[in-house]
């Protein structure tokens, strides 16, 4: 992210989306935590020499923000050594590095942008300001002239230096949310674009892009060969509680579910992500629940399902499974039950909501 003068924390404790949903404000003890990161930041920034920016992209500044978030968690009466860092971690490089240095593989599985100049927008009112309260929106580039200039935080360079330069990332699916085609904030054609410039980075990073299909819109099963062979999706993003007219469907569903699946089968991408949970409203809430899963595993025994956010619903308490209780996570754990699949069965919990 464009951030010349190290205004980011090199470790985000913040409030957060996907953006698939409003992110939930910051808690009182988190915001203390990064404002001391910041104060603490600044004064050994100065005392080392350095500027602010590039003390904090060294290993020195990730722990001198972790020791940072010990100190106030402390003061809120926790324990106050969390994260086990000695204290010239903050001062030296090679103490940092020793606890924070790792060769462990990254896998990103759901990341999203948007094409922030895209003709999506033309079909918004002149004043709607869209995902203005994403936590990102407020880069550096949101100060750039232009009532909209914030979705450059959204845009593909914001994403391109995020997850595959100032991050250990290493392989990222880049996927969709739903809309009509002509209200696309991201097509498939911008999104490659994207991954045509991973590709020539230096290094093994690496983005797979997602297919999306929505089988109750026309036109999007018969798009799948051409997602397919034109962009060499890895899997297919569906979300069950959206459509055209603003009625989901179940993945079952001899109309639209089932020739949807039929399809993957036939071109032999058989990964399906599925968005469960999150909900968008109360309209065709049952859409959103994980039913459907576990009868179409069943049924496709060869195609896996990648259950994103594993039914989970912000706000509502989850608890010891209740197979009374068809919400929630409990409805996924309920469907993959009452169709009998066992362990290493075909259905994945995503578990990063």
């Amino acid at each position: 992210m464009h951030d010349p003068e190290g205004r980011r924390l090199p470790i985000k404790v913040d409030s957060t989306s996907n953006g698939e949903f409003e992110p939930h404000p910051l808690d009182p003890l988190s915001a203390y935590a990064n404002e001391l990161a910041h104060e603490q930041a600044t004064a050994t920034a100065r005392r080392l020499g350095l500027s602010r920016r590039s003390f904090l992209v060294s290993a020195r500044g990730a722990a001198c923000t972790l020791l940072a978030f010990n100190a106030a968690r402390a003061a809120a009466g926790g324990a106050a050594g969390y994260y086990a860092l000695a204290p010239e971690a903050a001062l030296e490089e090679e103490a940092a590095q020793s606890v924070l240095a790792g060769d462990e593989l990254i896998f990103d599985v759901q990341g999203h942008f948007v094409n922030p100049t895209g003709a999506w927008l033309d079909l918004l009112p002149g004043d709607a300001r869209p995902l203005s309260g994403m936590p990102q929106a407020g880069c550096a580039l949101a100060s750039e002239p232009g009532e909209r200039s914030y979705l450059q935080c959204l845009g593909p360079d914001a994403f391109v230096q995020d997850v595959f330069m100032d991050s250990d990332t290493e392989l990222m699916v880049l996927s969709f949310v739903p809309s009509t085609r002509a209200k696309e904030p991201l097509t498939i054609e911008e999104a490659a674009a994207a991954q045509s410039v991973v590709a020539q980075l230096e290094g093994s990073k690496r983005p797979f892009l997602h297919g999306r299909v929505n089988p109750n819109q026309p036109g999007d099963i018969a798009d799948m060969r051409r997602l397919r062979d034109d962009f060499g999706i890895c899997a297919w993003k569906t979300y069950t509680q959206w459509g055209p007219e603003g009625v989901g469907y179940a993945l079952d569903d001899p109309a639209t579910g089932i020739p949807f699946l039929e399809q993957a089968r036939e071109l032999g991408v058989r990964r399906v992500a599925i968005h469960k949970g999150i909900p968008f409203g109360r309209q065709s809430y049952e859409h959103s629940l994980c039913d459907d899963i576990g009868r179409v595993a069943r049924r496709y025994p060869d195609i896996d399902f990648l259950v994103y956010h594993s039914g989970f619903v912000p706000g509502q308490p989850e608890g010891p499974y209740d197979p009374a209780r068809n919400e929630g996570i409990d409805s996924l754990v309920k469907t993959v039950l009452d169709n009998d699949l066992g362990h290493g069965s075909n259905v994945y919990a995503e578990l990063g909501s």
